[in-house]
């Protein structure tokens, strides 16, 4: 087997920003891989493109990276590239907001619940399906809603430090219908304690979506959906000041701004 190495133009990037990768279908070439921050990002054919989606993680400080590429060719050889990234810094303010005291400071067993249910879903981001589910672009969970630019903004509760907002927040009165932003399959759909009457839905290739404090849940774990498909109803469960919907990404398990990607095109 003969490796050979080829370095890429770069691409720019931001914080909590996500990257489009369509690379170019070669002769011979039966499988391209990435490998970005630690983690692989498969690539799929779709006519005579390769890919595939990255994220850049809040916490990435800015700076020259480097994403490594493995093509594999049907004879045997594997060729190395080298696609350079620069994250640019991103600014986001920080919100005071007051809650219930509860929400805050746990007693023991919330704090347990709480636990069991980070874990669970960290679970789920962690893993990267390598198929890619969605179709064309990504869309609005509300259509015509463009609020909640609040992704990345640092939150304060009741003068308690939080991390960074790892969502947006669009305004919804309580019962809005809330649709799939593309086609998926449901891996979660139950109540959790911060994020309420939840829907996380697998799109593949890593990216998957968030829909939080529901009232009501109209689809079941293992469900595809459609784009635009009904997943509930907006509400205030969880820990919430109001009714809204909370709608977060994660890219190959990076948080990053859902708007991100219905900018894709």
């Amino acid at each position: 087997m003969i490796t050979l190495f080829l370095a890429l133009a770069a691409i720019t990037a931001n914080l909590g920003g996500a990257v489009q990768l369509r690379l170019p279908n070669e002769p011979g070439v039966v499988a391209v891989e990435g490998e970005w921050q630690q983690k692989k990002v498969p690539f799929v054919r779709v006519k005579d493109e390769w890919i595939s989606l990255i994220g850049v993680d809040l916490d990435v400080k800015p700076g020259e990276y480097t994403m490594g590429l493995s093509y594999k060719f049907d004879d045997g050889r594997v060729e190395k590239r080298d696609q350079a990234i620069a994250v640019q810094p991103t600014e986001y303010p920080t919100t005071q907001l007051t809650v219930e005291e509860k929400y805050v400071e746990l007693n023991p067993k919330d704090l347990a619940r709480a636990n069991r249910e980070a874990k669970e879903i960290n679970t789920i981001y962690a893993s990267t399906l390598k198929e890619m589910l969605w179709t064309g672009p990504f869309t609005l969970p509300i259509p015509g809603e463009t609020s909640g630019r609040n992704f990345g903004h640092r939150r304060v509760f009741n003068g308690e430090p939080r991390a960074p907002h790892n969502g947006s927040d669009l305004r919804a009165a309580t019962g809005t219908p809330i649709h799939s932003s593309n086609r998926g399959r449901v891996v979660l759909a139950k109540n959790l304690f911060f994020t309420g009457n939840t829907v996380v839905v697998d799109h593949g290739l890593g990216v998957i979506l968030l829909y939080a404090h529901l009232s009501r849940i109209d689809v079941k774990v293992g469900n595809m959906v459609e784009k635009g498909q009904l997943l509930g109803l907006s509400g205030a469960t969880g820990r919430v000041t109001g009714p809204h919907l909370h709608w977060g990404l994660r890219i190959q398990g990076a948080r990053v701004d859902p708007f991100a990607l219905v900018q894709m095109k």
